[in-house]
């Protein structure tokens, strides 16, 4: 590392030498681990809950980064998600090893230190506390996966492709509204039962999207990048072979649906409503293994966990000014080529971040109720080396503002949906139900 990056990338704290054991955390003491770590490391964590459980359990996130307690314009937001399914204990435990391992390598670790001051991550151990407690040590029959109220919670969000209107259960809304106030760039969740990384669709309606038994998302390229980059970096995930009764994976990675269609599903709603990529990693053969293999599985995943955080700085990052170089909530940002369900829009600094892979890109911007869009096309770097995404703003001359207004972003949103004409089975198409809630939620979701 160069001078110039060290210097970078230097902070202040004070460090303190305690040690987590490899074993598993009841939620009380989960919680005050928690607790003890942002007392700590207060200069560099923040920690708040975003909801309940059923059983009134608190959904603790604890924030680790060099502006840990609000947003930074310029700083994505990063999150990893754990115990969605109460009996896939592993992500709980190697979420718990991470912190560890930020708290205690910042100033010390390069790559943890340039992470921290370039990142903001978000880590939510346990997104299902009920279903942990109620879990039996079985690897693979225990109890415990669904929530206090008998509900997967990885099939109740809402589906683009399939209606399922559903009550949300409070951990899922908690997540939903979590979505809304943080500008999210990238996540993963971690799950438990395989060893292999999942990406987008998990979902169809057999439209377009569906090619070769896969479902295709418009960002596929940069999805399979992400989970290849996990599985390279996992030190057995990638030989694709590693559960005595799984399938094979390529590369140790998956099209979700091409595995099994999931309706529902996290990692969808994120990217389809949230504009925030995720992927699911599965970690472990066992959901509940013994506890003497968690050092082990530690061992596996350290650099793949780190690796993967690197990548939010994938692609082009900036802001939408007008004419008085004030920033523009709600723009559209659009990459030729990539016809999102949902266009991606700035936040309310108008800021705006694409993860793409390296190459050629024409970005269209457009202004709510302004009549000319900008058109600018960027040759975008490979940016998790330096830390950075290559940073570009839009900045609008003048204003050309029409009347009336341009197409609501909600009716926008649904004009991009791939709704089958009558040549296709009824049942593939999406309900009228589906494309309201779409509607609806879309333009919450910024």
């Amino acid at each position: 590392m160069s001078s110039l990056t060290l210097f970078f990338c230097l902070g202040s704290l004070v460090s303190w030498g305690s040690s987590l054991e490899f074993r598993y955390y009841n939620t009380v003491e989960l919680e005050d681990y928690l607790k003890a770590v942002n007392r700590n490391y207060s200069s560099i964590t923040h920690l708040y809950s975003i909801g309940k459980s059923v059983e009134g359990r608190d959904l603790w996130v604890l924030i680790l980064g060099k502006y840990p307690t609000k947003h930074k314009i310029g700083i994505p937001e990063f999150k990893y998600v754990g115990n969605m399914h109460g009996n896939e204990v592993v992500g709980r435990v190697l979420l718990l090893q991470l912190i560890e391992h930020l708290t205690q390598g910042y100033l010390s670790d390069p790559v943890v230190t340039c992470l921290l001051n370039t990142t903001r991550i978000h880590i939510l151990p346990s997104m299902n506390p009920d279903g942990f407690e109620a879990s039996t040590r079985n690897c693979l029959y225990s109890q415990g996966r669904f929530n206090k109220h008998g509900v997967d919670l990885n099939r109740n969000f809402p589906d683009v492709f399939t209606q399922n209107d559903m009550e949300r259960e409070l951990e899922v809304q908690a997540v939903m509204d979590w979505l809304k106030s943080e500008p999210f760039v990238l996540s993963a969740n971690l799950h438990g039962g395989a060893v292999v990384a999942s990406y987008p669709y998990d979902n169809s309606n057999g439209g377009e999207e569906l090619q070769r038994g896969s479902s295709i998302a418009p960002d596929n390229d940069v999805f399979i990048h992400l989970a290849k980059t996990y599985s390279f970096n996992h030190k057995r995930m990638r030989n694709g072979n590693n559960c005595y009764d799984s399938q094979i994976f390529k590369d140790g990675i998956t099209n979700g649906y091409s595995w099994y269609p999931l309706p529902g599903g996290m990692q969808d709603y994120n990217y389809v409503w949230g504009q925030c990529l995720e992927i699911t990693l599965e970690l472990s053969c066992c959901k509940y293994p013994p506890e003497k293999d968690l050092p082990g599985l530690w061992d596996d995943n350290k650099d793949a966990l780190l690796a993967y955080i690197q990548l939010v700085h994938l692609g082009v990052k900036g802001q939408v000014l007008n004419s008085n170089g004030t920033p523009v909530e709600n723009a559209l940002v659009e990459v030729k080529d990539k016809n999102n369900l949902c266009p991606f829009k700035t936040n309310r600094n108008g800021e705006y971040y694409r993860l793409l892979l390296p190459g050629n890109y024409t970005l269209k911007v457009t202004i709510p109720g302004q009549k000319e869009a900008m058109t600018e096309t960027l040759s975008i770097p490979y940016g998790p080396d330096k830390y950075s995404a290559l940073t570009h703003n839009f900045v609008f001359k003048r204003n050309t503002y029409s009347s009336p207004d341009v197409t609501p972003s909600a009716e926008i949103c649904t004009s991009k949906l791939k709704i089958q004409d009558s040549s296709h089975s009824p049942a593939l198409a999406p309900s009228h139900l589906t494309v309201l809630l779409l509607m609806a939620l879309c333009p919450f979701l910024l």
